[in-house]
């Protein structure tokens, strides 16, 4: 009779669940004791852990508006174009947000306050990093920026918060952020460019010795008139400069201010041949030309700079403090039962792991196959510590 043999069995490592719930029923003591004695330990640590206060300031940042003088830059053309081309900036909240974090800011209040003492840092750099570790600057959708400092004595903490919006108002009066800011100063600057041509051509125009009652003809009036045309065609020729930035040669507006300018230089060149020349005048009547047609340009562009102020003071880069901040009642870190509750959850599963890998290791060791393998790995363990050392 022939014994039929049934084949072995193969012995698969399964994870039983029961096996897993026995682990931790037979550890139960040390899962549950321990993370509540590392919990405790970590709210005893948290009471020696100095407060530290946030305060908390909101302010409404210079909004920018639409120009009034938009229309009355038309007369300008080309030169309010080049005044307002910077004006568009497509999030001014971040703008404010950059500036005060910028060093320009952050060196004043480091001075101000004596940071590098309270920060006990050795260099410039490394109080900046403190205080920007210290402070969180965000914006909302509603449009207010929100400057958050933390520090441990809270008076201190408001009072740097409120310098933020300080600094930040001083740096903003030397800056030209909004398009009305822009404006004013291009105005000025060109005003003042044109004040002493003005100046100079006047002085020129004295130092000839000729008065009008001495001329055989008066000239005013034509001369005024060309240096009125003179005037026109430069701004004409700046507009059409900058046309060329956003227009097509073809497109019907910069054509149409192609004739103007045509129109403008025809009429320029007819009142110049017109204009009377004769001996002893020709001098005079030059420096007078050119004396009107910087008054022209004097008046146009101090004009403009009036509208740009008017602007300027209406929407303004004026910051609104909606809330200053104010010393802090109670503290904002450390949060002692958040600590403990962190503490006791990631004790319990750290204690949960090292009780499995526990468990599979001494199931291991039961196993000779896999109590060879444990004993190759410590082998192999000890061979590479005693390499490195």
């Amino acid at each position: 009779m022939t014994d039929i043999s049934t084949p072995p069995t193969e012995v698969e490592d399964e994870i039983s669940l029961l096996d897993l719930l026995q682990t931790i029923f037979d550890n139960l003591r040390l899962l549950i004791l321990g993370p509540l004695v590392v919990g405790l330990a970590a709210l005893g640590i948290s009471f020696t852990v100095p407060p530290t206060f946030t305060a908390t300031v909101k302010f409404l940042p210079p909004q920018q508006q639409q120009s009034a003088a938009a229309s009355m830059l038309a007369s300008l053309g080309g030169l309010g174009g080049l005044a307002g081309a910077a004006a568009g900036i497509k999030s001014p909240a971040d703008q404010y947000l950059v500036f005060m974090k910028s060093n320009s800011v952050q060196d004043v209040l480091i001075e101000r306050f004596k940071l590098q003492d309270r920060y006990q840092s050795k260099f410039k750099t490394d109080t900046r990093l403190a205080l920007t570790g210290s402070t969180r600057a965000t914006s909302g959708k509603d449009g207010l920026i929100t400057v958050e400092v933390d520090d441990k004595d809270p008076q201190f903490a408001a009072d740097l918060a409120n310098a933020h919006v300080d600094e930040l108002q001083k740096l903003l009066a030397r800056l030209a952020v909004t398009e009305a800011q822009q404006r004013r100063a291009f105005f000025e600057k060109q005003l003042l460019q044109v004040k002493e041509k003005m100046i100079a051509a006047e002085q020129a125009l004295r130092a000839t010795g000729i008065s009008g009652s001495v001329l055989k003809s008066n000239p005013t009036s034509a001369v005024a008139a060309v240096a009125g045309l003179k005037a026109q065609v430069t701004v004409q020729e700046v507009k059409l400069g900058a046309m060329r930035g956003y227009l097509a040669e073809s497109a019907p507006d910069f054509k149409l201010a192609l004739n103007e300018l045509a129109n403008l230089r025809a009429q320029l060149a007819k009142q110049e041949k017109d204009e009377p020349a004769t001996a002893g005048q020709g001098d005079y009547v030059s420096k007078y030309r050119e004396f009107k047609y910087q008054e022209t340009l004097f008046e146009l562009f101090a004009k403009q700079f009036e509208v740009a102020k008017i602007d300027e003071s209406r929407e303004g880069a004026v910051i609104q403090v909606l809330d200053a901040a104010q010393p802090p009642e109670r503290k904002a870190k450390p949060k002692k039962a958040l600590i403990a509750i962190i503490a006791t959850l990631a004790a319990g599963f750290a204690l949960l792991l090292f009780v499995f890998i526990r468990q599979a290791l001494r199931n291991a060791t039961q196993d000779p196959e896999s109590a060879q393998k444990l004993g190759k790995l410590k082998a192999s363990w000890s061979k590479a510590l005693g390499k490195a050392s």
